[in-house]
């Protein structure tokens, strides 16, 4: 170990290790048998039994499903392009030199940062009358383009001063520093941020049920909630969820995709 991490704490000693390991132990043991009782009760009240997965089997479900899915990644795609643009022309107005359209971008991000989605969802859909599917990608660009904004102002500001001053005094443009030496140095602190708003946008996109729009979770609903197919409401669960997370574990794995990249192009200038 080396010794600027020993310095932070005391190396623990063989008796130390032992009682983690056991406390290690307790933990694995108790989690099994949460597991081990979930499963009992899902067995128990008869969430595997045939009728409950027979929907599935059907080709009209499994289109409904796929149907979903499909709407749901488009609205992402939409939501997380326009957001990013959302974000960076407003951390720019932001980080303008110019009162006035520092006040005005400030006062757009901070409106739409402070207002629940759900709502500005439900005034596009309703107030505007706009369809659902630009309902949902114009409440989402909104709010999380707001939050991006920040992200980008706060990541551009954390580059150390003195590099845009030494940027300024060899006659560089203030384009020509944030493009060539602040936003570089400002991504690797703000891509994890990124990618986690990225992924509160992928999640929040399952709001679209609420104004009956047909994305996955909406597909879903209509599945568990089908007298014919006996009310399969766990077993939609249990599909449906897993999904929703290995997408945003793709999302994450990425970003420490990307990070790792830059981490090594760097190590080898």
């Amino acid at each position: 170990m080396s010794t600027e991490s020993s310095a932070l704490y005391d190396v623990p000693g063989p008796k130390a290790l032992a009682r983690h390991r056991t406390y290690g132990w307790i933990v694995t043991g108790l989690l099994v048998c949460l597991v081990a009782w979930v499963v009992y009760k899902l067995i128990d009240t008869g969430q595997f039994d045939s009728d409950k997965w027979a929907p599935f089997q059907y080709v009209g479900v499994q289109e409904l499903l796929l149907r979903g899915l499909r709407n749901t990644l488009e609205v992402f795609a939409w939501a997380a392009v326009l957001s990013l643009l959302f974000g960076a022309f407003f951390a720019a107005g932001r980080l303008s030199e110019h009162r006035l359209i520092r006040w005005l971008a400030g006062i757009v991000v901070e409106f739409f940062r402070a207002m629940p989605v759900l709502v500005m969802i439900f005034f596009i859909f309703i107030a505007m009358k706009v369809e659902p599917r630009l309902a949902l990608i114009s409440g989402l660009t909104l709010y999380n383009g707001s939050v991006l904004a920040e992200v980008f102002r706060s990541g551009v500001n954390a580059v150390p001063k003195g590099q845009s001053e030494a940027a300024y005094a060899l006659g560089m443009r203030k384009t020509t520093v944030m493009t060539s030496i602040l936003i570089p140095q400002a991504v690797r602190t703000m891509l994890p941020t990124i990618i986690s708003q990225l992924v509160v946008t992928l999640k929040d996109t399952s709001l679209g049920y609420l104004i009956s729009y047909e994305e996955f979770l909406y597909a879903g609903k209509q599945i568990a909630t089908n007298l014919d197919y006996s009310l399969p409401f766990i077993p939609v669960v249990m599909v449906i969820a897993p999904i929703y997370i290995g997408m945003c574990m793709l999302l994450s794995g990425l970003a420490r995709y990307l990070e790792g990249s830059k981490r090594r192009r760097q190590k080898g200038i």
